[in-house]
């Protein structure tokens, strides 16, 4: 049969048959190929025992959205036993996800039982699932949804720690997040310490932010305990936990500076804490107080107090002219920066050879401001009173408080009403001290207020607060006695004679001195002695006398004393 195509027509149509039935093979090629993959793969290995699984993994995670006792069902821990033995990591990856849900939404404790599947998916080779249940087990930890305890009497630790060598920056974080918890128990410290103490140091120098911070943290919570420190000292950790307070993460920092601060409580690690050279731990510490992170500079500070309890490590920190940063924080206006490094200029200053340097670094005047302000913290104010006190009595300390804020504030802090008993027995107590100094009396004296004098003598009308009271009516009775106090106190007179009435009526001969001395100074007004004329407070000062008359009488007889002008003969004793 002759073709109605011409030559160049029939030969263009045999190439296009040609070329689809070579694609045709292709693509039979291709489809056989992927099939025989998939036939390899365990999905379609349809068997009654897969078909089974795989009914109940979708009937298992219809309840994620339930409530509890729908998430934590006991057909639902026999699923998840199954899932999680499974061969299949994609069955491993759905139980591992269903804790990651549980762990996010459970509110009571998760039942015993159901930790045994997660020790199952820790142990299981794929890391995918092992990240994903850890991280379950970190919410868990957290949220005390779990009993720490348990975790390690089912041996979960040891999972846990060989995530540590996975390489994975993700299971890294997530495994140490868990150690950090397990370690917050005291019990645990002990199984962890033994195998985890060298790879958590060697974390904690990860350049993985989230590993080192979790590694530190751990780190931290084995400083809680003496054998646990010891033991973490003997490992080396001491120059890593120094190295990690120049890291770039606050975080890091502040675990990294807490954790020292736990070891320096202890005097035996002092020698090793001093062994880095060049001063570096209290360079690093003294850095680290500047710090814009508010808890990194406060705990930095205390960290630097603790340490100063070491007069050794007092010299080295004078030496580093460590008052400066000190200072600095005294003027922020916040409690939690002022607070730390008023705690620890005042250990230094407790120490005598600081004071000459304290006192030329002008010390004083920053605490005078701050008692100023009674805006001030009742701790800040306590610390500023012991600084005060010790800095007084250096050589240029009395000319030092004079010349500072330091009166006026101690003064006006008895009239804040935001202070408590215990921070106005502190204030009284250096003021008392200060009046033992001629030229801080005579200050005193000159610059004290009506409103100030009214405040005193309220304090000191206080009689049921005996320690209070004693201070300021030993202040008041120190003051200069001259016109312009009498003149301060005359309206006070009533007030006054009857806190002196109460004082030699005690039987502590420590009030009855006082008592005794106010009187006399007070006579030297006429006004007070009229007042005192045949007053009440007259009479019990002549029992007072007459005590005191038959007391020295009756020693005599036990012991005579050789006959003087301050002891007359008995023969000429008025009975």
């Amino acid at each position: 049969m002759a073709s109605s195509l011409c030559e160049n027509c029939s030969r263009l149509v045999k190439e296009l048959a040609a070329h689809l039935r070579r694609i045709c093979r292709e693509f039979e090629q291709k489809i056989r190929d992927v099939f025989r993959e998939l036939c390899q793969c365990t999905c379609f290995r349809v068997t009654p025992e897969r078909s089974l699984l795989r009914r109940e993994t979708q009937e298992f995670l219809r309840p994620l959205h339930e409530d509890e006792s729908q998430l934590l069902s006991q057909e639902g821990l026999q699923t998840l036993t199954r899932l999680a033995a499974s061969e299949n990591t994609d069955l491993q990856m759905t139980a591992a996800m269903y804790y990651l849900h549980v762990s996010h939404h459970l509110k009571s404790r998760l039942p015993d039982d159901f930790m045994e599947p997660v020790m199952t998916l820790l142990l299981s080779p794929d890391l995918d699932v092992q990240k994903t249940v850890s991280l379950a087990l970190v919410n868990l930890l957290v949220k005390n949804n779990v009993c720490k305890e348990l975790v390690i009497e089912m041996g979960m630790l040891v999972p846990i720690l060989e995530l540590f060598q996975s390489g994975d920056g993700t299971a890294q974080c997530h495994s140490c997040a868990c150690v950090a918890m397990l370690a917050s128990s005291e019990s645990n410290r002990d199984a962890i310490i033994v195998d985890g103490i060298i790879p958590l140091l060697a974390l904690a120098k990860s350049y993985d932010p989230r590993v080192q911070r979790n590694a530190t943290w751990a780190l931290l919570h084995l400083t809680h305990s003496d054998w646990s420190t010891r033991i973490l000292c003997q490992a080396g950790g001491i120059p890593v936990l120094v190295l990690l307070l120049q890291s770039s993460d606050s975080e890091v920092q502040f675990c990294g500076c807490t954790a020292l601060c736990n070891i320096a409580a202890i005097q035996e690690h002092h020698p090793k804490l001093l062994s880095i050279g060049g001063h570096y731990l209290l360079k690093s510490l003294l850095t680290l107080t500047s710090s814009s992170v508010q808890k990194n500079s406060a705990q930095a500070c205390r960290c630097l107090q603790t340490l100063s309890k070491n007069v050794l490590i007092q010299e080295q920190l004078m030496e580093l002219d460590c008052v400066p940063p000190l200072k600095a924080l005294l003027k922020t206006p916040t409690a939690a920066w002022t607070e730390p490094a008023m705690t620890l200029l005042c250990a230094l200053s407790a120490h005598p050879p600081n004071h000459d340097c304290l006192v030329s670094e002008g010390l004083l005047d920053e605490v005078g401001q701050l008692l100023r302000h009674h805006r001030s913290s009742s701790a800040a104010i306590t610390h500023g009173c012991e600084i005060v006190t010790n800095l007084s009595c250096s050589g240029g300390g009395q000319q030092a408080v004079m010349e500072s804020l330091c009166l006026s504030g101690l003064l006006g802090a008895l009239l804040s009403p935001a202070l408590s008993d215990d921070t106005l027995l502190h204030v009284t107590s250096c003021l008392r001290h200060l009046m033992t100094w001629d030229l801080l009396r005579c200050n005193l004296s000159a610059t004290i207020t009506a409103e100030q004098v009214l405040g005193l003598v309220k304090l000191s009308g206080q009689t049921h607060k005996p320690l209070l009271s004693y201070n300021c009516a030993a202040i008041t009775s120190k003051l200069e006695m001259t016109e312009e106090i009498f003149a301060l106190l005359r309206p006070h007179y009533s007030t006054v004679s009857q806190y002196l009435l109460v004082f030699l009526q005690k039987k502590d001969v420590k009030f009855q001195q006082l008592g005794i001395v106010t009187i006399f100074n007070l006579k030297k007004d006429g006004d007070f002695s009229s007042l005192l004329a045949d007053s009440e407070l007259e009479v019990q000062l002549d029992k007072v006398h007459a005590q005191t008359e038959e007391t020295r009488r009756l020693l005599q007889m036990v012991q005579p004393l050789p006959p003087s002008p301050v002891n007359p003969p008995l023969s000429q004793t008025k009975h």
